[in-house]
């Protein structure tokens, strides 16, 4: 049986012309996906049951022992911190957060590791994005700007810039102009028409410089920043103006590097400034399928998109206080429940050490790296493969995955629904 028009979740594109193909309740082939997606469709190797670590080894448990033990995990817990949630889908982050109110704890989800300062960025000076669609059918000049898409998001550049057609270029692989800058050349910049290559740590300098030459103020230019010549600045800013509709993408190469959620205000004065010559838009290559939807579920239920702390009984947000890297460095939290996510194999080695010191449940359908901190680990169904539920796109558009399996584990939502009954009935 072939199933058409699947939604593929593993990166922020969301890619939903995927065709599936399954024989005996299995995939065993995949189109139009991109190496990553394929991956992740045919996964394999997923845990059989829930396990407990029991002294040196593992043992098998049930489901409504597992439940029960995060349950208990957390309402023992003075400090519980709940991480994750960028790899579920969206009626499951409801729950979650409900849960931390519950309990009073805290719960962040992973763009307080990665966008994290795009969204601070943006809280400060806006936004001025739109949807990919729009990007494909108009943007005759895309910028990507420390992004990687052909390593980190393969089809970004089929589906919407380099070779994608759009409706309003007759023929966008020559009309559209494709400008890489990053502190290296990376595969990306080998197929731009320019490639700007700048110093590590530099990227400030050089938005600044390109917001005073569109201002025309080329003559305080020295003659290089961060590397990169006057000439290339200028040349750069010409082709931004001479575009009919522009579009910069960034990555973690800008909000990963010093400065911070500085450069991304940077940035999208930048933009801002264009703004006045010509059309253009702005916007954060997200990487989980669902880290956008994270953000956008905290945002309505709490009015804080990640970083929320619940113990004072109300919603408290303050970045470097509330975010799980700081609670586990300064060794708060007597408790985790992690979702979605593989803090293991990104969180420094401070984090990591307290994360074993404590106990630690963790919901995700494959062996990872925190399954070697884990006291628990549950293994749930992959939403778009054998789930269903809402995720939304690295430009916020909400669209629902199919499922394309029939298998027996419950999914995010189910286990979590469960964990929160039985803890309100012990609260009650």
């Amino acid at each position: 049986m072939i199933v058409k028009d699947v939604v593929c979740p593993f990166c922020g594109c969301l890619c939903d012309d995927i065709e599936v193909e399954v024989e005996e309740n299995r995939v065993v082939a995949v189109a139009n996906a991109c190496e990553l997606g394929t991956k992740k469709l045919m996964g394999e190797k997923r845990m059989k049951n829930p396990i407990l670590r029991d002294g040196g080894t593992w043992k098998d448990i049930t489901y409504d022992e597992a439940i029960q033990y995060t349950a208990d995990m957390l309402l023992s817990a003075e400090r519980p911190l709940l991480y994750g949630w960028s790899g579920t889908h969206g009626e499951a982050q409801c729950v979650g957060v409900h849960m931390a109110e519950l309990v009073r704890g805290v719960i962040d989800n992973t763009s307080s590791v990665c966008h994290g300062p795009s969204i601070l960025a943006i809280q400060e000076v806006g936004h001025p994005g739109c949807t990919l669609g729009v990007v494909k059918n108009r943007a005759d000049l895309v910028i990507y700007w420390g992004a990687n898409p052909i390593d980190a998001h393969p089809r970004h550049l089929s589906r919407y810039t380099r070779y994608a057609e759009g409706f309003f270029l007759e023929n966008a692989f020559r009309d559209r102009k494709v400008i890489v800058v990053d502190v290296r050349r990376t595969e990306t910049a080998n197929i731009a028409d320019e490639f700007v290559q700048i110093k590590p740590g530099g990227d400030y300098a050089v938005l600044s410089a390109l917001r005073a030459i569109v201002r025309g103020k080329t003559e305080t230019i020295p003659r290089t920043v961060a590397g990169v010549t006057r000439e290339q600045l200028v040349r750069v800013v010409d082709l931004c103006k001479g575009a009919k509709f522009g579009a910069v993408y960034f990555g973690l190469g800008l909000t990963m590097t010093g400065g911070k959620y500085k450069n991304i205000r940077n940035a999208i004065e930048l933009v801002s400034e264009l703004s006045r010559h010509t059309k253009f838009t702005i916007s954060a290559m997200r990487g989980h399928y669902n880290v956008y939807g994270s953000n956008e579920v905290n945002t309505w239920m709490t009015g804080y998109p990640f970083g929320i702390d619940f113990s004072r009984g109300i919603a408290f947000y303050n970045p470097g206080e509330t975010t799980a890297v700081d609670i586990l460095a300064r060794k708060e939290c007597d408790a985790a429940l992690i979702v979605g996510s593989d803090p293991a194999a990104h969180f420094p080695r401070r984090c990591l050490e307290h994360l074993a010191d404590i106990p630690v449940v963790q919901l995700d359908p494959y062996p990872n790296a925190t399954t070697a901190f884990c006291n628990v680990q549950i293994p749930v169904a992959v939403t778009g493969i054998d789930a269903v539920g809402t995720a939304y796109r690295m430009d916020g558009v909400p669209i629902r995955t199919r499922r394309v399996l029939s298998t027996g584990y419950p999914s995010d939502e189910e286990v979590l629904i469960r964990m929160y009954a039985l803890m309100q009935g012990a609260k009650a």
